[in-house]
């Protein structure tokens, strides 16, 4: 009897919460990072593993932001440098990728979902962001980037650039890394 009393407990707690998670909605959260002194919000649900830096093995005939190759968990990864796709940092300014390497260098890879084997080198990691911390958004540009999404301004006066993962694993540029 008090087996069936439990499970008729367990039955009504599954049932709030449902209902809960229902007229909550999804809450929209960011990974944030930073690169060539940048802000950028990378959706949560676009973004996979994050990875201390690697070694990396470069690749030659390659445009400039294509850092290179490097093993991690076992496969092979592209090496994006976030500062030089984004326009961050000027190609003829970037100095050797050794220089810049610093201890909260990171690599994000992208969902694996999104069908492509990439890692974003970012300079480092700044944390979760959710909507409520942000003042003003500002929608997307049509003279940016397709991967560009949102720009937002946080309560401090500081702005962000959302990026979408998913535009970006299709932007034909970004596919066709020879130089």
């Amino acid at each position: 009897m008090a087996n069936r009393q439990s499970l008729k407990d367990l039955q009504v707690r599954l049932a709030e919460r449902l209902t809960a998670a229902r007229t909550e909605g999804a809450s929209l959260s960011w990974l944030a990072l930073e690169a060539g002194g940048g802000r950028f919000l990378v959706p949560l649900v676009q973004s996979g593993e994050i990875f201390p830096w690697a070694s990396l093995q470069t690749v030659p005939y390659t445009k400039r932001w294509y850092a290179g190759v490097a093993s991690l968990r076992g496969g092979l990864h592209g090496v994006i440098d976030l500062a030089l796709l984004s326009g961050r940092l000027a190609a003829s300014s970037a100095t050797r990728t050794a220089d810049r390497v610093t201890s909260e260098s990171r690599l994000v890879s992208l969902h694996s979902a999104l069908g492509v084997n990439a890692v974003l080198w970012i300079d480092r990691l700044l944390g979760l962001r959710n909507p409520s911390m942000f003042a003003s958004v500002v929608e997307r540009d049509p003279q940016a980037p397709a991967w560009y999404a949102r720009r937002f301004t946080d309560k401090d006066g500081r702005e962000w650039q959302e990026l979408n993962l998913q535009a970006l694993s299709h932007d034909p540029e970004f596919l066709a890394i020879a130089a």
